[in-house]
C-alpha cells in the first residue's frame, strides 16, 4: 500500500434513516415453520475427480468468490453442497466435502454451539500440523466442550482485560515511531516502504501488550520477529489460500501438499524462548491462576500473538487505510473534522466513543472486506438449518462452510450491499447483529462457552484509534491499494 501524506494540520452527524431490508434481530437456530423444506442442492462429483475439478475452479479458473457465486446462481440457493480445497492428490486424509452457507441467516448457525462443534476445523477439514505449535492443539482448534478450552479462553480474555491499561499509550507510541521513521526515510531517499514498518509496529505493540515483553530486549527479535511470524503463518495457510502466482506453478507448489513445520521451527523456537524469558509475569499467571502448564501458556500466547493478532491486523489495517485513501466522496474531510473536534488532544479508550463516523467506517470495512474470509463448523447432531427462503436437513458430522465476502453482501440484510457506505452503521446500528467477522455477531459476547474471538471489541477499537491517530497527524492520505508501492515524499509540515 502507498499513500501520500499532506502534513499541514488543520483543526458526526448521525442519520435517522435505516436500511429498509435489515431484519431487527439475529436469525439464530429455529427455522420458521412457514418455510419449505428443501433437499440441499449441489454435488461433490465423482470421487477424486469432483474434488480436483472444484479445486482447479476455486484456485485457478474462477477464484473463490466467482466459484461460490456461480454455484449460488446455478442452484438458486445460498445453501448447497460443493468441495472446498485443499484436496487430492497429497491431502489424502482431508475431506473437501462441505455444505456452503452463504447468506446471513444460514451463516449464523456456525455460531450456535448447541448445534455445531469447532474441533480441529479452524481452516476446514485440513488442519496444519500441531508441530507448528510445539505439538499442542491451541485454543483455536479446541471445541468449546473440551476441558482445556475454558481455561485457555479465560486466560486470553484476562490478558486483553489487563492490557487495557497500556493498550492506547503503547499503540500511539509505536505509531509515532513508525511515522517518524517513514518521514525520515522519505526526506532522505524520496520514498519509503510502508508495509514492513507497519508489521514491525503491530509486532512490537502486541508483544508488549499481550506478552508484557519489550522486543528491544532482544535485537534479533526486534529486527526480525515480524518476519518470523510471517513465515510461520504462511507455511500453515498456503494450502488454503489463493495467492495469485502464475498458474500452474501455484497449484503445483502451494496447493498440492502441506508444508513441514521444520522449515520454520528455528524461528518458532526463538520466539518461544523470547516469550519464556521476557514474558515471565504473564506466563506465571497462566500457570497459577488458570491451571495451565508452561508449555500450554507459551504456545497459546504465541498463537494469539501471531495468528490472531499479528496475522489479523496485518491484513485488516492496510485494507482499512487503503479503503479510506481511495475514497473520492469527501470521507477524509469528514473524518478529519470528527477526529479533531471530538477525539481530544490525547487519544484514550474513551476517545472512540466520540467518533461514530470512524466507528462506522471500521465496521463497514470489516463487512466489505472481512479479514478472515472462510469460517467452518461441524454439525454436532442432526438439525434443520434455514436460509431466507428454505429449510434444509443437516446430518451429524457434516462440515458447514461460510464465505464471508459473499455472506456480508446479503441483499436481504444490507441495502446496496456491493457499495461501500461509510455511514452504514451510523444509519442502522441493528446491522451490527449481522457483522460476523469475529466468529460471531458484533453484538455477541466472547466467553468460555463459545468460539467468538476474544478480541471482538479490541480489534475495532484499535482500528478506530489507528485512524484517529493518522488524521490527527495528517490532513489527507492518497494512493492506490497496492502494498508494494512506496510511500511518496510528503509536503513540509507546518509548525
Amino acid at each position: 500500500m502507498s499513500f501520500m501524506m499532506s502534513l499541514t494540520p488543520g483543526i458526526p452527524s448521525s442519520s435517522s434513516s435505516s436500511s429498509p431490508s435489515a431484519p431487527s434481530s439475529p436469525p439464530l437456530s429455529s427455522p420458521p415453520a412457514s418455510l419449505p423444506v428443501r433437499t440441499i442442492p449441489g454435488t461433490y462429483g465423482w470421487p477424486l475427480l469432483g474434488p480436483i475439478s472444484d479445486r482447479l475452479d476455486y484456485f485457478w479458473f474462477q477464484g473463490p468468490e466467482t466459484f461460490l457465486k456461480k454455484r449460488t446462481d446455478k442452484y438458486k440457493s445460498t445453501v448447497f453442497r460443493t468441495n472446498v480445497p485443499p484436496s487430492f492428490p497429497l491431502f489424502l486424509n482431508v475431506n473437501p466435502n462441505v455444505v456452503a452457507v452463504l447468506d446471513c441467516k444460514s451463516f449464523s448457525y456456525l455460531f450456535d454451539m448447541d448445534l455445531v462443534e469447532k474441533k480441529n476445523i479452524l481452516v476446514g477439514d485440513f488442519m496444519p500440523s500441531v508441530n507448528f505449535t510445539g505439538g499442542l492443539r491451541t485454543c483455536a482448534y479446541l471445541d468449546s466442550t473440551e476441558p482445556q478450552h475454558a481455561k485457555i479462553k479465560n486466560f486470553a480474555m484476562d490478558i486483553l482485560k489487563r492490557s487495557s491499561k497500556v493498550w492506547v499509550p503503547e499503540l500511539t507510541a509505536n505509531l509515532s515511531t513508525m511515522f517518524d521513521t517513514i518521514e525520515a526515510e522519505v526526506s532522505k531517499d524520496g520514498s519509503a516502504s510502508y508495509l514492513i514498518p507497519l508489521q514491525k509496529l503491530i509486532f512490537n505493540f502486541l508483544t508488549k501488550c499481550l506478552v508484557g515483553a519489550d522486543t528491544a530486549s532482544s535485537p534479533k527479535i526486534a529486527e526480525s520477529g515480524y518476519a518470523m511470524l510471517d513465515r510461520w503463518l504462511a507455511l500453515q495457510l498456503l494450502p488454503t489460500v489463493k495467492i495469485g502466482l502464475l498458474q500452474p506453478l501455484e497449484e503445483i507448489l502451494l496447493h498440492s501438499f502441506a508444508y513441514p513445520s521444520f522449515l520454520v521451527s528455528g524461528d518458532y523456537n526463538k520466539l518461544y524462548q523470547f516469550v519464556k524469558e521476557q514474558g515471565k509475569e504473564v506466563v506465571k499467571r497462566g500457570e497459577t491462576e488458570f491451571g495451565l502448564s508452561q508449555e500450554e501458556v507459551i504456545h497459546n500466547l504465541l498463537f494469539v500473538l501471531g495468528f490472531n493478532g499479528f496475522g489479523g491486523f496485518s491484513v485488516f489495517l492496510p485494507m482499512l487505510i487503503s479503503t479510506i485513501a481511495s475514497d473520492t466522496t469527501g470521507l477524509q474531510d469528514k473524518i478529519v473534522k470528527e477526529v479533531r473536534e471530538k477525539a481530544g488532544s490525547t487519544l484514550t479508550l474513551d476517545s472512540v466513543k466520540n467518533l461514530p463516523l470512524v466507528q462506522s467506517v471500521v465496521y463497514e470495512t470489516l463487512r466489505f472486506n472481512p479479514p478472515v474470509p472462510l469460517q467452518f463448523a461441524r454439525a454436532r447432531k442432526d438439525f434443520q438449518l434455514s436460509s431466507h427462503d428454505s429449510v434444509f436437513d443437516i446430518k451429524k458430522g457434516e462440515l458447514l462452510c461460510g464465505y464471508q465476502p459473499q455472506v456480508m453482501k446479503d441483499e436481504k440484510v444490507f441495502d446496496e450491499p456491493e457499495t461501500f457506505q461509510p455511514d452504514r452503521f451510523l444509519k442502522n446500528k441493528e446491522l451490527l447483529n449481522y457483522l460476523y467477522w469475529s466468529n460471531g455477531p458484533q453484538t455477541g459476547s466472547p466467553s468460555q462457552y463459545n468460539k467468538q474471538c476474544a478480541g471482538k471489541d479490541t480489534v475495532p477499537l484499535t482500528a478506530c484509534l489507528f485512524v484517529a491517530y493518522v488524521f490527527q497527524r495528517y490532513d489527507s492520505i492518497t494512493g492506490p491499494q497496492l502494498q508494494s508501492q512506496p510511500l511518496r515524499r510528503p509536503s513540509k509540515r507546518a509548525m
